[in-house]
């Protein structure tokens, strides 16, 4: 019969702190260091929809790209968000203060183009791309600037105008009103359509009608000045608050005395039906969107408008307002991800080179193939351009047949 040997007590623990010191030498896995992508947008802004959608967006591409092995290995993508209240002074504070955080790749603006114009100023010294989800601003890209730092994926001041006066000379209304804010976008608009007028037979522009961006309580007036020159068809740059007055004022008016409305889709920023209440959709009122609006045309982006109707507590996928917001934050973030990777890297000079050479990436939106070269950093084109308007049930849809 063999013995059992027990080892003394002393020897005993002395062979526990040998295996206690055994694991604590060893080393311990650390959770693998995010990479950040900032945003910086219009958070308190009491009308304003586009940046939850833009926001939602990004938040459902980074979880779809976190379950899917993140970025550079295994990495998980990170978004850090600031309010910039649309002032541009605090846009640029908030890019400066993101692009100081370790691994911050890049920074998304939102809706407002005069912010995205004063962050494309201060990119190029900070080497901090900068993306656009929704601002159309001329100024927002600047192809004089070598290297640019900013990218946008959405539409342009310059296919808005186009295809808003195409569609009024298309019905027959050669005499266009237009009703701007005084401002950067205002006048970035009005260019635009200026330079439209000698492309339609016929088609004359009035004097535009300069309104205070984020004062008036009232438009009317510069509908009646306009309509007593002439106007056949007004064309409205504006966002959802001053759209709201306006549109508001021209269901008090008698049927026969209401014009048709041709708008840019700053109105669409807000959930413009419920700011409006009924009747929105009585008004001849179209409105421009990109290709973003049908996303729900196919299974993946079905599915993407249905997570994010529950996470904004919608029954209807179709009635999330902005929707255009939530197809364009969720590609431009697909393109940002494709870039690190291509990159190899978190430095972001190295990223700003792949976003011009990236293979051709499919988003819910659209292919891009691809999304940017060096001498365009439009992911999108004309050609995703539309109009659209609102159903009795708030529905913003495409106008069968519009020149869009």
């Amino acid at each position: 019969m063999v013995a059992t040997v027990r080892p003394s007590r002393r020897a005993a623990l002395r062979l526990a702190a040998a295996a206690m010191a055994a694991v604590s030498c060893s080393p311990l896995r650390a959770s693998p260091s995010p990479v950040r992508i900032g945003m910086t947008a219009e958070l308190k802004m009491a009308t304003s929809t586009s940046h939850d959608m833009i926001r939602l967006g990004v938040e459902l591409a980074i979880e779809d790209l976190n379950a899917a092995g993140g970025v550079l290995g295994g990495r998980p993508l990170q978004l850090e968000v600031r309010d910039d209240r649309s002032v541009p002074s605090r846009g640029v504070e908030n890019l400066r203060a993101l692009a100081a955080l370790p691994d911050l790749v890049a920074v998304f603006g939102s809706r407002f183009s005069p912010v995205l114009t004063e962050m494309g100023h201060v990119a190029p010294g900070l080497q901090c791309p900068v993306f656009s989800p929704w601002a159309a601003g001329s100024t927002v890209l600047d192809p004089g600037r070598q290297p640019d730092w900013s990218f946008r994926v959405s539409l342009n001041d310059t296919w808005a105008m186009k295809a808003l006066l195409r569609q009024a000379h298309a019905e027959g209304h050669l005499r266009v009103g237009l009703i701007a804010p005084n401002s950067g976008w205002g006048r970035s608009c009005q260019q635009a359509a200026e330079a439209q007028v000698p492309l339609h037979k016929g088609l004359q522009l009035l004097p535009v009608r300069w309104y205070n961006w984020g004062g008036e309580t009232s438009l009317i007036e510069h509908v009646l000045d306009l309509k007593r020159a002439g106007m056949q068809a007004l064309l409205l740059v504006a966002n959802e608050p001053e759209g709201m007055v306006l549109a508001r004022e021209m269901l008090d008016l008698p049927v026969a005395s209401r014009l048709p409305i041709l708008s840019h889709w700053g109105i669409a920023g807000g959930d413009f039906p419920r700011l409006v209440g009924p009747g929105l959709h009585e008004l001849d009122l179209r409105v421009v969107q990109t290709r973003a609006l049908l996303i729900h045309r196919s299974p993946r982006g079905r599915q993407l408008m249905e997570r994010a109707a529950e996470r904004m507590g919608v029954a209807d996928p179709m009635r999330l307002p902005s929707l255009v917001g939530l197809g364009q934050g969720y590609d431009t973030t697909l393109i940002l991800h494709r870039a690190i990777e291509r990159a190899r890297s978190t430095r972001r000079e190295a990223i700003r080179e792949a976003l011009e050479q990236l293979d051709p990436i499919d988003g819910v939106v659209r292919r891009y193939a691809p999304a940017f070269t060096r001498e365009r950093h439009e992911a999108l084109s004309e050609s995703d351009v539309m109009l659209a308007r609102w159903d009795a049930e708030g529905r913003l849809q495409r106008v069968a047949g519009a020149r869009g």
